[in-house]
């Protein structure tokens, strides 16, 4: 029975509903920019600790998601979040054995490639964005990656999510 290969489907979705809450909970003006995001490091986490259970359907789907929360162009989330997924499930094996701050400088990278496609599809859609305050999230992003690696990394272990 394929079902009971596999466990801990409840904390995978948990982490991605606690991500996509983070994410629209609102924050003050001054402080908005500074947002990591965490849908991106949730789905980082996961196609690094289980590339044969989370990949790129989960990306799009996140992605959907995070479109529909944030208002924006359908797809344009989603397409960015799938480009990183691919990337990680390449580079996952070596991305893993880095030490964490390696690791994120490496996520730091996959984040900026994020915003790069969404800042140029609101390019095309003629919307205005600021390019250095849409970097902020690359470092915050990155400064929360070895936090939030700990944290799910416990979680994975403790309800041996497989």
């Amino acid at each position: 029975m394929k079902f009971m290969e596999h466990r801990g489907g409840g904390i995978i979705i948990l982490s991605f509903i606690l991500a996509l809450s983070l994410t629209i909970i609102p924050l003050p003006n001054m402080i908005e920019g500074l947002r990591p995001e965490f849908v991106s490091l949730t789905l980082i986490y996961w196609c690094m600790a289980l590339p044969n259970r989370i990949g790129l359907g989960s990306a799009w789907t996140a992605g959907i998601f995070l479109d529909v929360m944030r208002d924006t162009l359908l797809g344009q989330h989603a397409l960015a979040l799938t480009l990183v997924a691919f990337f990680i499930l390449q580079l996952h094996q070596r991305i893993r054995v880095f030490p964490l701050w390696q690791q994120a400088i490496s996520i730091g990278v996959m984040i900026l490639i994020q915003i790069a496609l969404v800042l140029w599809i609101k390019g095309i859609m003629s919307e205005k964005a600021d390019f250095w305050v849409a970097l902020l999230p690359v470092l915050t992003t990155s400064l929360f990656w070895p936090p939030t690696f700990l944290l799910m990394r416990y979680l994975r272990r403790y309800y041996q999510v497989s």
